[in-house]
């Protein structure tokens, strides 16, 4: 039997009927589509969701990069097990999903691309919007998706469609594979009609699969552990795409091993824990860093090893240090020369721990009194940070984190990309829960944390979710502020304004740069942007887009605003002015080093000391090889 419909009908129908399931939990994969309409898409993927509005949910969206965004948040909130579908028009539709994929992938969170696409049949070339490459006549603007894609198709005949969307399915819910899948949709195929097997529209369930590791490689692994008398774990963002947490918990307490974490795989222990110790990395804290240094096994779960993490390759220096990686990724298992331990982070600790407890292996009690004493201290410095003697006056950043963190329980969600937060963030921020650290740091994106939040906030509707956004990001993308109001999704924004890009602002005076072009503020006669702030009001703009502000100039009115937009059902900004010299409430500096190469000869004193010290960083430098 066969039924007679459009690709884009058939594409949604199917699309309707795929559902994940993983230890029992059964969810639709493909929650929604959001769409932005224009020619390339309005007459087929458009109609096709008017038609099948019953069976698929939409939503309207602002900013093509922007719906990117929120389907990526729902999917991470959703442990991977569902996202969103976006579709968009030809042509500059289609490339603003290019950020939006890069960060997808990047963080091997799944989401599903249908960009429109010029005319397969071409009875005009080119149409409206169209990319001519004079050397090739099947490219266009969408082929700059296949770097960013973890699977990429374009569906050129109806029949391409079943293996191409099966495909889909399969690369989005691999654990080790997802990330953005594009199927590219010509205008004119979308809307020719075919006759589909009815069996391409039953419903199917796509298993999320929890490998166990290799025999082999875990009696490996076990014997590295038992060896080891300063191992450390390093807990990454698999541990949470796993939902490893309480394994990992179970792991380091039978152990006594400690657990630091990186930027994703944050509240993977809650901070109370007496094996966390807090971020590692550049925007880590002393404690996780400075047994870094000393680790002789270095235990990555679920982790990428990036160059914050590894200092740039500057942190792990003790003497014949060695790395344990258990990844669900190859790639990522045999970094840094590490022993492998391939599997899922769930099943591999939970098999380490009973090979461990076994053999009743426990490291000395020294080194557990070393590390919560040190964990101890640093939380005395987090204190110091948020502590506001003076609640009448200008909040510092740490004090603004402060605030929130003395009104928020384990069902608030905090949500932030970029600039100076995600520094501060790491290094005091207490999470109380798995997931109420959501920091999107493997591709940094300014612009990410409002409409993220509005995905999150769909797959949490009954939690309080907080985008921390800062001056530099805000004006990156406000546009989805319109979409909260629209679909009534409440979600908080934490608006900071310090009048430019502090973070790089911080950077460029470290490597030289003396901050030039990062703050906010009028040209001066000497070419550098020294002059006033500029005269801009983010807090009336938020309230031009239909969101409910609430100024706060002092501490004591930061406390009664976010206890207040805590309390609220319907979109709420927080806006304050940060005060931005250095105070003895400020966060501590980078515990550790980044690499950002100096320029290696410069006229102007503040470069070439810089460059003394870059070289000095440089030559503590490590290659792990055995």
């Amino acid at each position: 039997m066969t039924i007679r419909l459009t690709v884009a009908q058939a594409l949604i129908r199917f699309l309707s009927a795929q559902y994940t399931e993983r230890d029992g939990e059964r969810r639709r994969l493909i929650g929604a589509t959001w769409g932005i309409f224009g020619h390339g898409n309005v007459a087929g993927i458009g109609q096709a969701l008017l038609e099948h509005r019953d069976e698929m949910p939409y939503h309207q969206g602002r900013n093509e990069q922007a719906m990117v965004h929120a389907a990526v948040g729902y999917a991470r909130q959703s442990g991977r097990l569902s996202t969103h579908a976006v579709t968009t028009s030809i042509g500059p539709g289609a490339t603003n999903l290019v950020t939006g994929a890069a960060l997808a992938t990047i963080n091997h969170l799944p989401v599903l691309l249908l960009p429109g696409d010029v005319f397969a049949t071409r009875p005009a070339d080119p149409v409206l919007q169209q990319l001519e490459v004079p050397y090739a006549g099947d490219v266009s603007v969408n082929d700059s998706l296949r770097p960013v894609s973890r699977y990429f198709d374009r569906i050129t005949r109806p029949e391409a469609l079943i293996p191409s969307a099966l495909n889909a399915m399969r690369v989005l819910s691999d654990p080790a594979e997802t990330g953005a899948v594009t199927l590219a949709l010509p205008q004119d195929v979308q809307a020719e009609a075919h006759d589909w097997p009815e069996d391409f529209f039953a419903e199917r369930t796509w298993v999320v699969r929890r490998p166990g590791a290799d025999p082999t490689e875990l009696a490996e692994a076990v014997r590295a552990i038992r060896s080891a008398r300063r191992p450390l774990v390093v807990a990454g963002g698999g541990v949470h795409h796993s939902r490893a947490e309480e394994a990992l918990a179970e792991f380091a307490e039978t152990t006594g091993i400690p657990v630091a974490s990186t930027q994703a795989g944050k509240g993977s222990l809650r901070y109370d824990r007496p094996q966390d110790v807090g971020g590692i990395g550049h925007t880590g804290t002393a404690t996780a860093n400075e047994l870094a240094r000393t680790a002789d096994l270095v235990i990555g779960v679920g982790t990428r090893y990036t160059d914050f993490t590894t200092a740039s390759g500057t942190l792990f220096g003790g003497e014949g240090v060695r790395f344990l990686n258990l990844n669900i990724a190859p790639f990522d298992g045999h970094k840094l020369a590490g022993l492998p331990l391939i599997a899922d982070a769930r099943s591999g600790l939970e098999e380490l721990t009973q090979a461990l407890e076994i053999h009743d292996h426990r490291v000395a009690a020294s080194y557990v009194a070393e590390y919560t004493e040190d964990k101890e201290r640093w939380e005395q410095r987090v204190d110091a940070c948020y502590e506001a003697d003076e609640p009448d006056v200008r909040p510092t950043q740490p004090q603004v984190l402060g605030a929130l963190d003395a009104i928020v329980d384990e069902s608030d969600i905090v949500i932030n990309a970029a600039g100076s937060l995600p520094g501060d963030l790491h290094k005091l921020w207490r999470a109380r829960s798995r997931d109420q650290y959501h920091l999107e740091y493997g591709y940094s994106c300014m612009g990410y944390e409002i409409p993220a939040a509005i995905g999150v906030k769909m797959a949490a509707p009954d939690r309080p979710v907080w985008a921390l956004v800062g001056d530099g990001t805000y004006l990156m993308m406000p546009t989805e502020i319109v979409t909260a109001v629209q679909e009534g999704v409440a979600i908080k924004v934490l608006l900071i304004q310090n009048h430019g890009y502090a973070s790089i602002g911080g950077l460029s005076e470290s490597v030289g740069g003396e901050r030039f072009g990062t703050a906010y503020r009028f040209p001066s006669d000497d070419g550098t942007y020294t002059g006033a702030p500029l005269p801009v009001d983010l807090a009336a703009n938020a309230a031009s887009l239909g969101m409910r502000v609430l100024r706060a100039k002092t501490v004591s009115d930061l406390r009664e605003a976010l206890a207040e937009a805590r309390a609220a059902d319907t979109p709420t900004c927080v806006y304050v002015e940060t005060e931005t010299a250095d105070t003895v409430s400020g966060a501590p500096p980078a515990q550790a080093w980044w690499d950002v190469p100096v320029a290696e000869t410069a006229t102007r004193p503040s470069a070439v000391k810089a460059r003394e010290l870059y070289e000095r960083h440089v030559s503590t430098r490590r290659r792990h090889l055995c």
